[in-house]
């Protein structure tokens, strides 16, 4: 598996982001001309240097914004604000790749949810200081741009620093981490206070929760290339995000692959059965990795039902909002899980009563057991007018010959 490893010892931010996939081998010139594809070329150029922090060298990009420079301050910007719904419309309608497009408008519904969140309106009516600017349009699309250029198999981060102390801002003075950091890397593992600076950004974090299948300090990794993204302050760490280009074996891994997951939790006991048995149809209609309901007893001894649901890291508010929706909850529990999966492949048998498709369960690149799809026995079964017992043995039959 390849593997891009985020060492974020001092943190991230967009620009920092882009000057580490240059590091790391994306070709300047086929960043900026994937990002001219926005149409924003006469409100920014990117100029990008070399630089060096504490004696590491590496790679520096500036955002430069009709003459104004991008610094790691996210906070305090003197350009056009632009609204949610005008960098949608901006990014769907332009000629940048379908995978591109969904990644750029995931990590813009991290931020903007999160600034709904924090400011108490909805997402649409946020004035965006952090979203609308343009050099936050070039942070996110070209953190995009890089990821799906370089074509790896998981992306994985270290621990995220955040910083410590306080940074001025449109609405005043704000604690570090700000409020919509905080919100963004919900569920994510941070430490505090290496310097009493912000050093992750709301852009570089949601950048890192929406591209991270797992998150580890300890990782197992052959690394094959290393790049150095240079910050634009010279703190008392060096001011540097490092990012690996890496190899891990299968075996390693356990043979089976382990992505990083939701558990949302809540408990019921005030709708009805059948009312239940809707919601539960309208998650996993909506894409949920797993729904299951479990009868618990609660307070005043009321019978009730435990309410599981399993997703991705970036669908969590999604399903936040459907269970609120759907369901007579006022409380969800989040909880971060790792899901491990055995890879799977499919084969058809064909047999007497007729062809069924097998789904094959593997670990270390071996079949360990198969599992012929239980509709295609069904279907069998009732045209021939026997029993699934015998539509199995059959199955059977066939397999040992």
């Amino acid at each position: 598996m390849n593997i891009l490893y985020y060492d974020c010892f001092a943190g991230i931010s967009g620009d920092m982001n882009l000057a580490a996939m240059i590091a790391l081998g994306i070709s300047p010139e086929y960043l900026q001309g994937e990002l001219s594809k926005l149409g924003l070329d006469d409100e920014f150029s990117l100029k990008i240097s070399e630089d060096t922090r504490k004696g590491i060298h590496g790679t520096r990009v500036d955002v430069i914004l009709q003459g104004h420079h991008h610094t790691d301050d996210e906070h305090n910007h003197p350009h056009a604000h632009r609204t949610l719904r005008d960098i949608e419309s901006r990014i769907q309608s332009c000629a940048l790749s379908d995978a591109v497009k969904a990644t750029s408008m995931s990590i813009f519904m991290l931020v903007a949810e999160a600034e709904a969140k924090i400011h108490g309106k909805d997402i649409y009516e946020v004035h965006f200081h952090e979203v609308g600017a343009t050099d936050s349009i070039v942070d996110i699309v070209g953190a995009a741009i890089c990821f799906h250029e370089l074509h790896v198999d998981e992306v994985w981060c270290s621990s995220v620093e955040l910083g410590g102390g306080f940074v001025s801002c449109a609405h005043g003075i704000m604690p570090v981490p700000a409020p919509a950091t905080t919100e963004i890397l919900t569920g994510c593992p941070t430490t505090r206070g290496a310097v009493n600076k912000e050093t992750t950004t709301p852009t570089g974090g949601a950048i890192l929760a929406v591209l991270t299948d797992r998150f580890t300090d300890s990782p197992r990794l052959t690394v094959t290339r290393t790049g150095y993204g240079i910050g634009h302050r010279d703190t008392a760490i060096p001011n540097l995000l490092r990012v690996h280009l890496a190899r891990v074996e299968e075996h390693e891994s356990g043979g089976w692959e382990t992505r990083s997951a939701r558990l949302l939790e809540c408990n019921i006991d005030d709708m009805t059965p059948e009312a239940l048995g809707v919601a539960m149809d309208v998650l996993l209609d909506a894409g949920a990795k797993d729904v299951h309901f479990t009868p618990v007893v609660m307070k005043k001894n009321r019978l009730a039902t435990h309410v599981s649901l399993l997703c991705d890291v970036d669908e969590e508010n999604r399903f936040k909002r459907l269970i609120f929706r759907h369901t007579t909850t006022l409380g969800i529990k989040s909880m971060a899980v790792d899901k491990s999966i055995l890879a799977r492949t499919f084969e058809t048998l064909d047999t007497a009563l007729g062809t069924v498709s097998m789904k094959n369960a593997l670990m270390d690149g071996k079949v360990i057991r198969s599992k012929p799809e239980l509709e295609d026995c069904r279907k069998i079964a009732q045209e021939h007018d026997i029993s699934l017992a015998e539509v199995y043995q059959e199955i059977g039959r066939k397999r040992r010959s």
